[in-house]
């Protein structure tokens, strides 16, 4: 990974950087196979999973309600994907929720709202020639903490990567790393009150907002169910 100090000075000087950008959920098995298949390549090449005949990789937290799998494509093309993860004191499944269960789950008894991003992967020679498609993925994890009014927003990385998480995004370590099934290499959580930081990363970077109309446009539901009424006791109090 590039230095952190590299990353930021690319990220401000893309005012751009959201231009040729579409955000798309994940919907059709179509797109959910090309997603699939792009996570197999980028653990492949990274070493954090070994080869499988099936060349795609999924789990379990995929297609759970409060789950929304999104494919970041740059002038119509497939270039990185994040998940995100909507938890809460119903809605408590997701990947870092069951790695982290001892950490997480006191702050859902306690009323929080936890955005779990996990999943983040690009692909390599795209990533390329667009240097600040870090930032632009991970965006979608300030989106869905504005769009749910989240307290906390994670972020599941390898220790390596934890000092560009802080320095960038402002966010702690908490706990030690982990082995996930079916990865070789430990990933950790790291998290920031999302209301204390949100100011000064929006001012850092600019293109983090976003819109109400954007917000619901990625994250409204397109028929009320368990989990989106969940959430109507949480109404957005500011824009982001």
């Amino acid at each position: 990974m590039k230095s952190a100090a590299r990353l930021t000075a690319v990220a401000e000087q893309r005012s751009d950087a959201l231009e040729d950008v579409d955000y798309r959920l994940a919907l059709t098995a179509e797109d959910k196979d090309e997603i699939y298949r792009l996570r197999y390549r980028a653990y492949l090449r990274e070493g954090a999973i070994l080869p499988s005949a099936s060349e795609r990789v999924t789990d379990e937290y995929d297609d759970l309600p409060n789950s929304f799998v999104f494919g970041v494509y740059v002038r119509g093309e497939l270039y990185s994907s994040i998940r995100i993860s909507v938890l809460n004191s119903q809605w408590r499944k997701s990947l870092s929720s069951d790695m982290f269960a001892d950490l997480l789950h006191p702050e859902l008894d306690r009323g929080k709202v936890i955005i779990d991003p996990t999943r983040f992967v690009a692909d390599h020679e795209k990533a390329r020639s667009f240097p600040a498609l870090p930032y632009v993925t991970v965006r979608l994890g300030y989106v869905a903490c504005a769009h749910f009014n989240a307290d906390i927003g994670l972020a599941n990385v390898r220790p390596e990567h934890r000092a560009f998480y802080k320095k960038v995004f402002l966010q702690e370590p908490w706990g030690e790393p982990r082995l996930y099934a079916g990865l070789t290499k430990p990933v950790g959580l790291v998290a920031a009150h999302y209301p204390s930081i949100r100011d000064r990363v929006f001012q850092r970077f600019p293109f983090m907002r976003s819109s109400a109309f954007e917000r619901r446009m990625l994250f409204d539901r397109p028929s009320p169910d368990a989990f989106t009424d969940s959430f109507r006791i949480h109404p957005v109090a500011h824009a982001g």
